[in-house]
């Protein structure tokens, strides 16, 4: 199972809880080369579409940037599945969502609070890597030992490099645009670990551990 199956698996009761019923107009933002939450929603009688620039190709999922997407139709939900942080212009992209959706339309919201991801937190992931290459949790450790730093600044300079938005402005964003009706933070780094479940994760957190890098957010139009 990939990292990406065992994120989707694990959010996708969580997402699914917080649609509307079927068969409302779903659209997955960010959905990525695996087609993103779209198979389970179209498995569910959504009525779904997935944008990105590697989405599948397939009719459902449209192989552009949403930002160039002339969306033909308004949406009664959109899913926003660890996107946004590292999109060009959050403003503008959290601008479109907003427009894209129904006078009652609802978006879902998981990201990544990287700016959380202190070192407690980094070594407490990798002892449990596995042996994936791929895996960026891996690339991340690697970079750091390499680098000789200190974890923050190494890690702060890298985010800076990688353009990412930090969680504060995104829900700032967020919450000007549209009514919140939904704010918790949970696990985000589990897929990515060896042997490791979100619940493990959780319990992590609960014993205060390491840091809540998942936020979930859920707002409706006002």
């Amino acid at each position: 199972m990939t990292t990406s199956d065992r994120w989707l698996g694990t959010l996708w009761p969580l997402v699914r809880a917080r649609l509307p019923a079927p068969p409302a107009r779903v659209l997955d933002l960010g959905c990525g080369p695996r087609g993103g939450f779209v198979p389970f929603l179209r498995s569910s009688g959504y009525d779904a579409e997935g944008v990105d620039p590697e989405a599948p190709e397939s009719a459902e999922y449209h192989r552009i940037e949403f930002e160039r997407l002339e969306l033909p139709r308004q949406f009664d939900a959109a899913i926003a599945s660890a996107s946004l942080h590292h999109v060009n212009d959050p403003r503008e992209v959290i601008d479109r969502l907003t427009r894209a959706l129904t006078s009652s339309g609802t978006l879902i919201v998981a990201e990544w609070a990287w700016e959380k991801f202190d070192e407690e937190t980094a070594q407490w992931c990798f002892e449990r890597l596995g042996q994936d290459e791929e895996n960026w949790l891996v690339r991340r450790r690697d970079e750091w030992t390499a680098s000789g730093q200190e974890w923050q600044p190494h890690f702060r300079e890298w985010a800076s490099r990688e353009g990412l938005h930090r969680s504060d402005d995104l829900l700032r964003l967020l919450d000007e645009r549209l009514d919140r009706r939904l704010l918790a933070r949970g696990p985000y780094f589990f897929p990515a670990l060896a042997d490791t479940t979100d619940v493990h994760e959780q319990d992590a957190i609960d014993a205060g551990e390491i840091q809540a890098n998942r936020i979930d957010w859920v707002g409706t139009v006002r």
